[in-house]
């Protein structure tokens, strides 16, 4: 078909004449890096058929950047208390050797709690309530204590930067349930991004459609979505309408750019958030009973409270997938470990388990899956003298909902927590598993790339392995 004339010139030039309007649609993440290469037959922005009966619809994932202190929370070691200021007898990889110290305690209770047994720290009073409601898997393993790969590799599988993340993947097999809000929403920390910044929710070489957009706290969560006072309605549907036609021409210009057309898909979907965006956001809608049971009435917990509160009404919505990030690495614990980990626990405690109490009062639960967790653990030894150093061997994170064991424990490790020794958890393992909540097989989950089909898993696609004892029953179609 041959364009109309009176688009022939320049693009860029045109839209750089046709006023402020057109550019407050771009929404942040069309500035990301963006992908190559049309998605082998599956249609952009729409819902699409899972490999096999998920058991999940949706993952919320509530990451804990810096490596929290399995030892200190959820994985209770009486030897390191008996042992306590002695020399370590044993190996460690030591990632600040000339720091090292002798076994370090912890200097929090462990306490059984539920119906189950499960023990946890005094600072998660909270979750402690609901471990009945989770699997504690206690026997995760990753091959990096460096936080930037280690941050690649718990959200790409992979060592190097530039891979696509696991909720770009669930974003690409799976498709949107609601036109008018993005499938994958990174809510960020206001006091601003996490280690690695946007490389955590990167589309690497899949299409920058599937990238995670990226709403923030405040008046503007979604930057230059708002119509400025001064366009009117009729203005705003002639600039709209002139926009769909400078893309259509341009599009037909040049077919199978997925560059293009995921500008374009994104063009049309931050249009359709004008309307959708304000009300998902606006908490004032939710009970007095709801807000306190977050912890919004309290100034430690209210701005975690908030965003996990946002998370259950995008998920309400038909939202895929709602990653929570942390500003830095408030986990990172080199020194002062146990005033840390309490300030961490106060302020995000309440809301966390909040949210799983609210998905399961409200019927959401089932078919919802929650992860919370970090890249890696600590050692049992103290860094300077009251420290812990990084832990690729050993670490422990926990989930509930979504077809998971309800009120069971996952895995161990030795005497002092250094190593994972029974029933090992690799996070290809873990990406494995998750994606087979949501009925996708990590193995059929590919995109051309290099010549050759890349997945989540990719390299070690054939030994990883859905855990299948975490699920309450064995899906159909197990890898």
């Amino acid at each position: 078909m041959t364009p109309d004339p009176q688009f022939s010139c320049n693009r860029r030039a045109i839209l750089g004449r046709t006023g402020t309007g057109i550019g407050l649609l771009a929404l942040t993440h069309l500035l990301h890096q963006e992908g190559i290469g049309a998605a082998p037959n599956l249609p952009s922005g729409r819902r699409r058929v899972p490999h096999f009966a998920p058991t999940a619809d949706a993952i919320i994932c509530l990451f804990q950047h810096g490596g929290p202190s399995q030892m200190d929370l959820f994985d209770p070691k009486p030897e390191l208390t008996r042992y306590h200021g002695q020399k370590y007898q044993g190996n460690l990889e030591i990632h600040f050797p000339n720091q090292a110290g002798n076994v370090l305690g912890s200097p929090f209770r462990f306490t059984p709690h539920g119906q189950s047994g499960i023990e946890l720290s005094e600072v998660l009073p909270h979750t402690a309530g609901i471990v009945d409601d989770m699997t504690l898997v206690r026997s995760v393993t990753t091959d990096s204590v460096d936080h930037e790969s280690a941050l690649r590799l718990i959200h790409s599988g992979k060592f190097q930067a530039g891979y696509p993340t696991w909720g770009a993947w669930v974003n690409y097999g799976l498709g949107t349930v609601n036109q008018n809000l993005p499938a994958y929403v990174v809510l960020t920390d206001p006091a601003g991004m996490p280690v690695d910044n946007v490389r955590n929710w990167t589309s690497g070489w899949l299409p920058a459609e599937y990238q995670g957009t990226t709403f923030r706290s405040g008046d503007s969560p979604v930057p230059n979505l708002r119509t400025p006072a001064e366009v009117t309605p009729a203005a705003r549907s002639e600039q709209l309408n002139l926009l769909n036609r400078l893309n259509t021409s341009h599009a037909q210009r040049y077919p199978g750019n997925a560059e293009l057309q995921a500008r374009i898909t994104d063009f049309e979907l931050a249009a359709r958030m004008q309307t959708t965006v304000p009300d998902v956001l606006d908490l004032s809608q939710e009970t007095r009973s709801t807000q306190t049971m977050y912890g919004m009435d309290n100034p430690v917990t209210a701005e975690y409270a908030a965003r996990c509160l946002i998370a259950r009404r995008l998920i309400e919505r038909g939202v895929r997938f709602v990653q929570l990030f942390l500003a830095g690495q408030p986990w990172d614990t080199h020194s002062r470990n146990a005033a840390t980990l309490r300030t961490n626990c106060e302020r995000i405690d309440q809301p966390s388990a909040a949210l799983v109490r609210d998905l399961k009062q409200r019927g959401l639960l089932d078919r919802t899956l929650v992860m919370w967790g970090g890249e890696f653990g600590r050692l049992p030894i103290s860094q300077g003298t009251d420290g812990r150093d990084h832990n690729r061997h050993a670490n422990s994170l926990w989930l509930a909902g979504g077809g998971m064991k309800s009120g069971y424990v996952h895995g161990r490790t030795d005497d002092f927590g250094y190593a994972a020794v029974d029933d090992v958890v690799t996070v290809n393992d873990l990406h494995a598993t998750l994606l087979h909540t949501l009925g996708l097989d990590h193995q059929r989950l590919t995109y051309p790339h290099e010549g050759r089909s890349g997945s989540l898993t990719d390299v070690a696609i054939t030994r990883a392995r859905s855990i299948t004892q975490l699920l309450k029953s064995t899906l159909a179609g197990t890898a």
